[in-house]
């Protein structure tokens, strides 16, 4: 089979377009606030959050290399559709991509629209509707750049990522030469287990559902470029998540030193986007204000395309009657109504649901990987899937204002986690089934 060999400019470019595609707003606003409440114990709390932010998204993109972009084949053909249906919708049109045009407005827009002087009513209305155009014009980019998934590396990889990337840069070296104010004390969890704490804050980025999104992406991405050796798709996807990990990393811990080192600008800030648009503010003046814009303007764009895209994709493979550029087009619209109308209340569904379905995922790149270890793969990939399966849902009820306390003895149920050590058990002990004991195993 005659396959492309990507240049090393398509290769970085490539990596720059995975990280700009997990690089949406929320991943701005996370580090700045714990790096702000973890205070002196902020180097623990951020190895803790490195851990999950980027480790686990680059394990899983990892994952789906390794699998060809075939992580959910030993699944039965129901199972696997309902789970890939289930992770497109969430981080898709129902949640994560309507969300990045909203943020979007919120802190690249609203700074210069609002109007503190005015009468609150005449204020709101104003933003509404400024919010609506807004909305519009940012999905309708999306759509026009998502049509032509070709170019799709063109765009993002070496137009938009690049001008992102000197933004970010920008922002990072003014952390390093600026004097901050002197690091803080420690508060809340932080002060007792900063290390723990700095895990499940990386955990509620939600980049390894992502992560398995992307892979498909980029591997799609790659055959359209002619690169249809399944090594060398490996081989560029490994490439590619290592920069986008690099990449993250270097705005991760940049943030984190400017949180921890915010003093006055971050009091009475309830996230870590007030704590930014303060910095930003104090030290640059509106110029700054304005610069930040572009960057979270160009992080939730650089998002939206990768989760529209990649929607869309899937949706096509699965209903090939309806074409991809139809997919996109009402995908772009469905994002655009959502980030208008009943978001709160599909937050307030989405959140349950998301977080019976994470440990799935998560659940699916450990056996990825543990594939050629298992006697019987087909078997152990259904029980360990069904072991995080059983415990997210009580995690989902949890959150759902369900009462869960019988389980309350699991370690890390407080946090969301009960269903991680039950999981490692279970795959564990999976390693130790040979295929003799195949009766054992299906009675």
């Amino acid at each position: 089979m005659q396959t492309t060999k990507l240049s090393i400019s398509d290769t970085i470019s490539l990596g720059f377009m995975a990280f700009a595609f997990f690089l949406g707003a929320g991943n701005l606003i996370f580090p700045p606030f714990a790096g702000f409440l973890a205070g002196e114990n902020m180097s623990v709390a951020m190895i803790g959050f490195l851990l999950t932010a980027v480790g686990m998204p680059l394990i899983g993109l990892i994952a789906v290399a390794k699998s060809n972009g075939k992580v959910m084949a030993m699944l039965p053909t129901f199972a696997a559709t309902a789970l890939a249906v289930s992770i497109y919708i969430i981080i898709g049109p129902a949640f994560a991509a309507p969300r990045t045009g909203l943020v979007a407005f919120e802190i690249g827009a609203r700074p210069f629209i609002e109007n503190p002087d005015a009468v609150i009513m005449i204020a709101e209305q104003a933003i509404n509707s400024a919010q609506l155009f807004f909305t519009l014009g940012f999905f309708f980019i999306v759509m026009l750049v998502a049509l032509f998934p070709g170019k799709l590396l063109d765009n993002v990889g070496k137009v938009l990522t690049p001008v992102l990337i000197l933004l970010l840069i920008g922002l990072a070296m003014s952390v390093m030469f600026i004097p901050g104010a002197p690091v803080g004390a420690p508060v809340n969890e932080y002060l007792s287990s900063p290390l723990s704490k700095g895990i499940i804050e990386g955990y509620n980025t939600m980049d390894t559902l992502a992560s398995i999104m992307f892979g498909m992406l980029i591997i799609d991405i790659l055959r359209k470029k002619g690169v249809n050796n399944p090594e060398d798709q490996t081989k560029y996807l490994i490439r590619a998540a290592i920069i986008a990990a690099a990449g993250l990393a270097f705005v991760y811990i940049s943030l984190f030193i400017l949180g921890a080192s915010a003093g006055d600008l971050a009091k009475g800030a309830s996230n870590g986007g007030q704590i930014l648009t303060n910095y930003v503010e104090h030290n640059f003046g509106t110029t700054g204000i304005f610069l930040l814009s572009a960057v979270v303007a160009l992080a939730c764009l650089t998002t939206a395309i990768g989760l529209v895209t990649a929607c869309a994709e899937f949706f096509n493979e699965l209903l090939p009657s309806i074409s991809y550029k139809k997919f996109v087009v009402f995908f772009s619209v469905v994002c655009a109504t959502v980030a208008n109308v009943g978001l709160s209340q599909l937050i307030t569904i989405s959140i349950p649901v998301l977080m019976t379905i994470y440990p799935v995922a998560i659940a699916l790149v450990l056996v990825t990987f543990l594939t050629n270890k298992f006697a019987r793969p087909e078997f152990s990939h259904r029980l360990v899937l069904s072991v995080a399966l059983f415990f997210g849902i009580f995690d989902g009820l949890k959150a759902a204002g369900v009462d869960t306390a019988f389980i309350d003895f699991l370690p890390l149920q407080a946090e969301g986690m009960g269903w991680l050590l039950p999981t490692l058990i279970t795959a564990i002990t999976c390693l130790f089934i040979s295929k003799s004991d195949k009766h054992t195993a299906t009675a």
